[in-house]
């Protein structure tokens, strides 16, 4: 599956800082794929009108059963807002039993260097990886 291309759900202001978050979720096995990448549509839908939402994209490798987010926001707040909030929040714990893997990373960006390269993300993401693992 192709990626789901950064969309920009609202304005940034003109200077200022965001908050960014990238994941890789590995599914156990094969058969969680298409439940995870379902659920995950969800989650795109409601973050294209989350409040403080700047950015957005996704990569789905269902062959290898991973699955990459990528998200900026006005704050760390915001972020959690959204991912308290329903359905985000219900999806989350629904696919928990479903992970074999799940690494998180966070940082800040001025605004002006959004949109966030994938090749960034994943270099995040592995090195937060090797951390946990460590």
């Amino acid at each position: 599956m192709p990626t789901l291309p950064w969309v920009t759900p609202n304005p940034t202001p003109p200077h200022g800082q965001a908050f960014v978050m990238a994941s890789r979720f590995e599914v156990r096995t094969l058969k969680d794929v298409p439940r995870f990448f379902l659920k995950s549509l969800a989650a795109w839908k409601q973050v294209r009108s989350a409040p403080g939402a700047f950015g957005a994209s996704l990569i789905a490798q269902p062959a290898k059963r991973v699955f990459f987010t990528l998200s900026a926001w006005e704050s760390r707040d915001a972020l959690y807002a959204y991912a308290r909030t329903e359905p985000h929040r219900g999806i989350m714990t629904g696919l928990r039993a479903t992970m074999r893997t799940a690494t998180f990373t966070f940082w800040e960006v001025p605004v002006e260097g959004l949109p966030i390269s994938w090749d960034e993300a994943k270099r995040r993401i592995a090195e937060e990886a090797r951390k946990d693992q460590s």
